[in-house]
């Protein structure tokens, strides 16, 4: 937002009204709160739908600006967050073929098992000799080592495949991230308007090549005017924040309109007197800055001349 700095220079505070002489506390020129919108991306205007003395109201789309290859940008990094899930590894072919494996083993096992229950029983009747169930002991004994080898293998696949896939996922993080800077990008290429107001000037027409950072319109509130005027320390203590006062502008050759204003802003420090004001005391050396708030009716103009009379 830029502050429109207009000269300020105020008229004689003896003024006639009607035929006779009106006094006047302060003077001073009408000024307004303006705002700069600039392009945010570089690029051709697609559409510029903005002329000077529109009224246009906040958050409405004005423009666009060409962001094609943006757009591309974003297809080819989705693109390769795909291509990244693609060299990931299935895990599922791989543990199936250790778990059939073990499947087996676990079978066996309970053979063993069963054969050497029944050669306890047949020793006991000497139907059959220790070295018999010494030799099943050993085979239960080996294909146990199996299975855990087998369970091994299964969990150092399932590690191995997982930490492969979390090395090429995690290639996909900044690529995410990238997708989401593009999209805020895209969003900047409508030109949206930041505050209600109407459009003073105008720098850029459709069709034509923008930069980001380059000014395309300026447009300010002028439902209520600042009137900044000067008055001198004697006038200070007269003054307060928020107080009302009368406010005049011309209304043809001799005659005034009257509007009512209210101080917003008073300064806190004293400046030198601009050598084109004149304030109540004549040539005053230190004068003070004032700003009154005024409602504009249609009729007040950004420079025009305004009288204050405190109440």
């Amino acid at each position: 937002m830029q502050k429109m700095l207009i000269p300020v220079l105020m008229a004689g505070l003896l003024a006639a009204c009607q035929g006779n002489k009106q006094t006047f506390d302060a003077s001073g020129t009408f000024e307004v709160d303006e705002v700069i919108v600039s392009a945010e991306l570089t690029g051709k205007l697609l559409t510029f739908q903005v002329e000077e003395g529109d009224s246009i109201p906040k958050d409405r789309t004005i423009g666009t600006i060409d962001a094609e290859n943006l757009s591309l940008q974003k297809e080819q990094v989705k693109a390769s967050i795909d291509a990244l899930r693609e060299k990931t590894s299935d895990l599922a072919p791989q543990v199936k073929l250790l778990q059939d494996q073990l499947t087996v083993q676990q079978s066996q096992l309970e053979n063993l098992l069963y054969e050497r229950k029944r050669t306890e029983a047949l020793i006991k009747s000497d139907a059959a000799t220790a070295k018999q169930l010494d030799d099943l002991n050993a085979q239960i004994d080996v294909v146990k080592k199996q299975m855990s080898v087998t369970q091994q293998q299964i969990n150092v696949q399932r590690s191995n495949v997982s930490t492969q896939n979390r090395s090429i996922l995690s290639e996909g993080k900044p690529l995410e991230k990238r997708v989401a800077q593009l999209d805020d990008q895209l969003k900047r290429a409508s030109i949206v308007n930041p505050v209600a107001g109407t459009v003073i000037t105008k720098y850029a027409e459709a069709g034509e090549m923008t930069a980001a950072g380059k000014a395309l319109y300026k447009i300010a509130d002028l439902s209520t005017m600042t009137l900044r005027a000067y008055i001198t320390g004697a006038q200070l203590s007269q003054v307060k924040l928020n107080q009302p006062v009368r406010v005049l502008i011309d209304d043809g050759a001799r005659n005034y309109r009257e509007l009512t204003g209210t101080i917003t802003w008073i300064s806190d420090k004293a400046e030198f007197t601009p050598k084109t004001i004149q304030t109540k005391e004549e040539r005053a050396n230190l004068v003070y800055a004032i700003k009154i708030k005024v409602k504009n009716d249609g009729y007040i103009k950004i420079g025009m001349y305004g009288e204050v009379i405190f109440k």
